[in-house]
């Protein structure tokens, strides 16, 4: 049995890691494709197809190990979940938007539709690796399929997607998945109805939720920025699409929770004593 859960915690860390952006083989599109504008997240304004004035000509940030520091937060929190080397080198085939720039501008709009794709790929996979969702694995597999094969689209079939459409397809799996991981929490220990209030409010921005019981609860999409989350039990929890951007997180424990990035992750802050599920890690900021 110790050996089948290893080996499932593995398989998730991979399945992680293959959805995660691998800047060595992308030609950094998110530095060029994306605008931003100058916030507490970013120090100047950039505009759609312009190069961010600290990429290099090798495709390499010159502030990389030192983007929190130099004013581009944003950055570290940002997350394609591989959509960026997909498209550089599937999609164009290794060609680059500064030796074409005839479809640079394509490629600039491609970068999103794909990236919303192989989110909905990270989630799905993560799904299918959980064993209280085993009665629609074979449901998971076959949207697992059919995502895959609309990113394996031409680059004007991708523009053409309707990612909306398909998204709500995939929306209800992930439901059914997260609903059954819930499920095994008992009703008495979900979270003080207090809390509990708050929570379906959605809005939670600069709460004090110090030590809440939030264990098994349906976070999705829960506006959490600023809040006191620490040494809050959030084991089992649905957090897909949870805003934590500098919600603190030190003592909290996220084990089994489902649906968290390490995007999420690297927006908040925390310690070594906060617990996270398998295949995240905390990032350097929490350890200075």
């Amino acid at each position: 049995m110790c050996t089948n859960l290893n080996s499932a915690a593995t398989d998730n860390k991979l399945i992680k890691n293959r959805y995660r952006a691998d800047c060595e083989t992308c030609f950094d599109l998110c530095c060029v494709a994306l605008p931003y504008a100058k916030t507490a997240d970013f120090a100047f304004d950039k505009a759609s197809g312009i190069p961010c004035r600290n990429l290099q000509e090798d495709y390499r940030c010159s502030i990389h190990t030192q983007l929190r520091k130099s004013g581009f937060r944003g950055c570290t929190v940002y997350e394609c979940f591989g959509a960026g080397q997909k498209v550089s080198q599937f999609t164009y085939d290794g060609q680059d938007w500064r030796d074409n720039p005839a479809t640079a501008k394509e490629m600039f709009h491609v970068l999103p539709i794909m990236q919303q794709l192989h989110e909905m790929l990270y989630y799905l996979h993560e799904a299918l690796h959980l064993k209280e969702a085993q009665p629609i694995h074979e449901h998971l597999k076959l949207a697992i399929v059919e995502t895959e094969r609309l990113t394996q689209l031409t680059p004007s079939a991708i523009l053409q997607l309707p990612v909306a459409d398909h998204r709500a397809t995939i929306n209800p799996l992930l439901v059914q998945a997260s609903e059954s991981v819930r499920s095994n929490v008992t009703n008495s220990s979900r979270f003080m109805d207090n809390q509990r209030n708050l929570i379906k409010g959605r809005d939670c921005i600069g709460a004090n939720l110090s030590g809440a019981d939030l264990k098994g609860g349906n976070l999705r999409g829960v506006l959490f920025i600023a809040a006191n989350l620490q040494n809050a039990d959030m084991r089992m929890t649905d957090l897909i699409g949870a805003d934590l951007r500098d919600a603190d997180l030190r003592g909290a424990n996220l084990e089994g929770s489902i649906f968290l990035t390490q995007a999420q992750v690297n927006s908040a802050n925390g310690d070594k004593s906060t617990k996270l599920p398998t295949g995240l890690h905390a990032p350097e900021h929490w350890l200075d």
